[in-house]
């Protein structure tokens, strides 16, 4: 359900993101937002749109009704003028942006809108993960562009939290990862059996999401199979890229894509019917396997939720009992949903559910695994991560529990 307002409120200075140096990616200077009623006049979700070389995949901020009145955002977007006035309207409607939830330490397609969200909505408060940290100068967050006098850590005691009649929450990490630390904090709403998540969680829909497809052109240029390829504007191409994207972004290089030589990428460019800069000048260097679509239908599961492979490969096998012990405390509380940062939502989930998703730190489990992905897709991965371990760069894995 899109409700971007109606056709005649919308201009193109509605989209501007003048700040998109800062994180150079599609769609760089110009994002779209997407506003959806997820619980009636209790939940909202605000998609936009966010990848590398068309490998686009959604961005969410998550808007919740206060009990008392007024609005709590979790993980901000670009503040643009299309996405204020959506705001603005649940506003109007149900009160003041009171808090700004920055949930995360290491996202940095996070951080770098929280300080510029902030300044749109001056009277509210902003709560960040505990262990905030820049690269290469460990700043101050003031110096981040987050405002000084209202910006806060969130208390380690959820209950001392000024929205906990409406929330719980608990933080998993900090977890060392050599040259940073990686950090996610769940929130658990009561009220709606809610819960909100960053990145530790996702579930890939077999449909491009409506965000992906207010321009198809990314889902096009990854539905060809050869650079020469001319692919029509059909719903069955829109789901083929979709899903080749998909693989690719929680992948990086699944199991069924081959990189052709330089020499043929170059040949194919050369014969590309499109050879705009739009279209990369002709260059794809992709090459799928026929039997793709089984890695992806794989992948999705028929919409089971699980954690997404670098996460998996890079990050959560530092910590893997913290991990487990993080999400046994979320696993604690009574959801029916959930909605994280990326890719699918809401996502209709048990606690047992979301808690068979971490059985990959755990030698035996007392939860089925058959949430496990297959271990050729994460050859890329896992060859990151041996690189990085030699080099020093990242501490070792830990051993499952």
């Amino acid at each position: 359900m899109v409700e971007s307002g109606d056709i005649e409120k919308i201009h193109p200075q509605d989209f501007s993101w003048r700040f998109w140096p800062v994180v150079p990616i599609y769609p760089y200077g110009q994002r779209r937002t997407i506003r959806k009623e997820v619980i009636k006049d209790t939940i909202w979700t605000f998609d936009q749109l966010q990848g590398i070389f068309y490998v686009v995949v959604p961005i969410r901020m998550t808007v919740v009704k206060l009990e008392q009145g007024g609005l709590l955002v979790y993980a901000p977007v670009a503040p643009t003028g299309e996405c204020v006035r959506l705001l603005n309207e649940l506003v109007a409607e149900y009160g003041d942006v009171k808090y700004i939830i920055l949930p995360t330490i290491s996202g940095i397609e996070h951080k770098v809108f929280v300080g510029p969200f902030a300044r749109r909505f001056p009277a509210a408060q902003v709560f960040v993960s505990p262990g905030q940290w820049s690269f290469p100068v460990n700043l101050p967050l003031s110096w981040l562009g987050l405002p000084g006098k209202r910006t806060h850590i969130l208390p380690e005691n959820s209950q001392e939290a000024p929205f906990a009649e409406d929330f719980d929450y608990a933080t998993l990490g900090p977890i060392d990862l050599g040259l940073g630390k990686f950090a996610e904090v769940a929130f658990f709403h009561k009220r709606s059996h809610t819960l909100l998540l960053t990145d530790t969680i996702v579930s890939v829909p077999a449909e491009p999401p409506a965000i992906v497809q207010l321009d198809p052109y990314p889902l096009l240029y990854h539905a060809k199979d050869k650079a020469f390829d001319i692919v029509a504007d059909t719903s069955a191409n829109r789901r083929k890229g979709w899903q080749r994207i998909t693989l690719f972004s929680l992948y990086f290089s699944p199991s069924v894509l081959e990189v052709p030589t330089w020499s043929e990428v170059w040949h194919d460019a050369q014969t590309a019917p499109e050879r705009s800069r739009k279209a990369y000048f002709g260059f794809f260097p992709f090459q799928w396997q026929e039997n793709w679509q089984e890695s992806f239908n794989i992948l999705q599961g028929n919409g089971r939720i699980f954690v997404a492979p670098i996460l998996q490969s890079l990050i959560l096998n530092r910590a893997p009992q913290e991990t487990i012990n993080w999400a046994d405390k979320v696993a604690s509380w009574d959801f029916q949903w959930i909605i994280p940062c990326h890719f699918d939502a809401p996502i209709k989930a048990t606690p047992q559910q979301f808690r068979q998703a971490f059985t990959f730190l755990e030698k035996c489990s007392l939860f089925s695994s058959n949430y496990s992905l297959p271990e050729d897709d994460f050859k890329l991965l896992r060859n990151i991560d041996s690189g990085l371990n030699k080099l020093g760069i990242v501490p070792p894995a830990r051993e499952k529990v």
